[in-house]
């Protein structure tokens, strides 16, 4: 942590494009020729939770104007190390971008956030003293020689901490000591297609899979449990093979060979699944305290595929409304929910019971039910009532009928 205090007075190349609080600011590494290998420009946002004396609480800062890159950022070197844009700011606060590459994309592998909490005019009252680092992978990527380009926000949540990068270009490996003029847009603008793509070719039909086991997950924190939820989990994705050919494979979550982990914040919640090939599958609860309900807010998926052509598949959404209930009150659906997370990704949801935030005694509070659930519902009720009135209309008739003809007859 020494090199991040010692920022300001080595920074390897730093151009600052504002001078106010929040704008974007140009971070560029070299080599030791003075070859630029990496350039990133963009503003960040930073929320973090962390424990006071009086309980948990909720920081948002930005990344300041001085903020400076380390000497220690690198280049890399080939079969040996990836490159690395190491960037410090304020009483020993740090960001660290690692980058990778294959034949065709590069990409943000890990990105890590170190924060002090000792810095008292960032975390005042912190209960910790200490200096604590938080990691997760992001979807930044893009292609060889191309610009990564993203003018909406960007969230990338780390535990306790979530980074939002706006109005970023990022670019690794440089080919020319300058930004591309290329670019890869991400997911969160939306496609720019400059002609149609070809449809894909039609995968060849297979039997529908099974439904996965439900299984009961929770998330506890130091205030007690802060998410409950009952669900069968089946991945849907789709991606590149080896061969070029397009693939959607449908992954059931085995809970057996599942781990789960999350945290509990006042506005977020998440909760966190791992496997054998699934690194994280993440589900962040967040909430509306105008409309006191909260919601699932966000999906993040990392798998290895062995079989694709970028055997990393990584899809991220935190702009989601799935999900929704009344504080206090849990979420039921025996229906098959799915949410679209990505193009590329969807996630089957079964039989989910959900409640985030104010649980209760470890126990769901009141069901608000699904709209799947209560159209469901509404069917065999319309069914049964135009039954009901079809033999209403036949007894009627009858009725009638039998009165005309006794009616018909005279007495002698």
């Amino acid at each position: 942590m020494a090199a991040l205090g010692g920022a300001r007075r080595r920074p390897l190349l730093l151009l600052l494009l504002g001078l106010v609080h929040g704008t974007a600011a140009l971070f560029v590494v070299k080599d030791a020729n003075g070859t630029a290998c990496i350039m990133a420009n963009f503003s960040a946002a930073f929320t973090a939770s962390y424990d006071t004396r009086s309980g948990p609480k909720n920081v948002t800062f930005d990344l300041p104007s001085d903020a400076a890159v380390l000497n220690s950022s690198s280049c890399g070197k080939e079969n040996a190390s990836d490159p690395s844009l190491m960037i410090a700011f304020g009483r020993g606060h740090g960001l660290i971008l690692n980058f990778t590459r294959n034949a065709t994309r590069y990409s943000v592998q890990l990105m890590s956030f170190i924060y002090n909490l000792s810095d008292t005019q960032i975390f005042p009252n912190a209960s910790s003293k200490a200096i604590k680092t938080v990691e997760s992978a992001t979807d930044i990527r893009a292609d060889i020689n191309k610009k990564y380009r993203c003018v909406s926000n960007n969230q990338i949540h780390m535990h306790n901490v979530t980074v939002t990068l706006h109005d970023a270009t990022i670019q690794a490996y440089l080919a020319n000591n300058s930004f591309s003029k290329e670019e890869t847009h991400c997911e969160q603008d939306g496609p720019f297609p400059t002609t149609a793509p070809p449809p894909p070719p039609h995968p060849s039909p297979s039997p529908a899979p099974e439904n996965p086991p439900v299984y009961k997950y929770n998330v506890s924190g130091s205030n007690g449990t802060c998410l409950l939820a009952n669900m069968g989990l089946q991945l849907n994705v789709t991606y590149e093979k080896k061969d070029n050919t397009t693939m959607t494979r449908v992954f059931s979550i085995n809970p057996n060979k599942t781990t789960a982990g999350g945290s509990c914040g006042p506005q977020l919640v998440t909760l966190e699944l791992r496997s054998e090939s699934v690194s994280l599958l993440a589900f962040h609860f967040g909430m509306n305290a105008s409309t006191n309900r909260y919601f699932l807010q966000g999906i993040q998926l990392n798998m290895t595929l062995p079989d694709a052509r970028d055997p990393t598949f990584k899809a991220a959404n935190s702009s989601l409304k799935a999900l929704q209930a009344t504080i206090g009150n849990s979420y039921k659906c025996n229906a098959e929910e799915r949410v679209q997370v990505t193009e590329a990704f969807s996630i089957n949801i079964f039989k989910v019971w959900v409640q985030a935030f104010q649980v209760q005694g470890d126990k769901f509070g009141s069901v608000e039910e699904c709209q799947l659930d209560e159209n469901g519902m509404l069917i065999p009720i319309a069914v049964g009532g135009a039954l009901a009135g079809l033999v209403l209309i036949v007894l009627i008739a009858y009725l009638v009928g039998r009165k005309r003809s006794h009616a018909g007859y005279q007495t002698i």
